[in-house]
């Protein structure tokens, strides 16, 4: 889900922005050992493949990322990929800090969910950020019911992480959340997690190493295929190229 395309046709049509020009556009894939999102596994333990395009013009931004995942399937569903379109605007307050703010759908094709758990798999969020020098604050609050938990609608994600160089471009990226669901699977199905990311640009090829982790329930974020728990400590590996 990090962020997990939002199509440039959809903004062509809007006419909401300017003529498309490569200047403006930037393409990514990738592929993980595992697909964590907010520190829960959505490929069952297992790896993904993952890609993504964003277009900007000024502060305006649309973007669009996709990753192949399991967990639908694994509870009955009927998806096995995972598509987030979103878009906003980014700006500046003051030297070194800066916002964001815009709306993400994250969208199961087919899910059919609903029958299964009380609620689609589809959720929308709106969200806003403030950065000050390395370290970014982000809420985020959703106007749909959530991942699949009923009648959990204005559940809500905060989390702070920051960027620093450690050496010769190497980056490290500590990350710390905590998903509030509401509605009746409320209780266990909140949780925090946290992450500790180190990633380097190799003029486009970036591999990166993690350490992610929840204090997540695990007899609720468990799946039933093979009882793998979702939300313990593991070490992700990942690549992605940029271009």
């Amino acid at each position: 889900m990090k962020k997990s395309l939002l199509a440039l046709s959809v903004a062509l049509a809007a006419g909401a922005v300017p003529t498309v020009s490569f200047a403006d556009l930037a393409f990514n894939v990738g592929a993980v050992s595992e697909y964590r999102y907010r520190g829960i596994s959505q490929t069952r333990l297992k790896p993904a493949l993952q890609g993504g395009a964003d277009y900007t013009n000024g502060g305006f931004y649309l973007g669009t990322w996709a990753s192949t995942i399991k967990w639908i399937k694994d509870v009955g569903g009927d998806s096995n990929v995972e598509i987030d379109v979103y878009g906003g605007y980014k700006g500046e307050i003051a030297k070194d800090l800066s916002y964001d703010v815009g709306v993400l759908t994250y969208i199961y094709p087919s899910n059919k969910l609903k029958p299964i758990t009380g609620a689609k798999a589809d959720t929308t969020e709106i969200y806003g950020a403030i950065t000050f020098g390395p370290a970014t604050v982000k809420y985020s609050h959703a106007v749909t019911d959530t991942f699949g938990n009923p009648d959990s609608k204005n559940s809500f994600y905060l989390d702070a992480s920051a960027s620093f160089e450690v050496t010769d471009g190497w980056m490290l990226a500590p990350h710390i959340g905590y998903q509030k669901i509401k509605g009746p699977f409320g209780d266990p199905a909140t949780y925090t997690d946290y992450s500790l990311t180190l990633s380097k640009d190799f003029k486009g090829l970036v591999p990166s190493v993690a350490i992610i982790g929840t204090d997540a329930d695990k007899s609720f974020y468990v799946s039933p295929v093979g009882g793998k728990k979702l939300g313990t400590t593991k070490l992700v590996l990942g690549v992605k190229y940029n271009f």
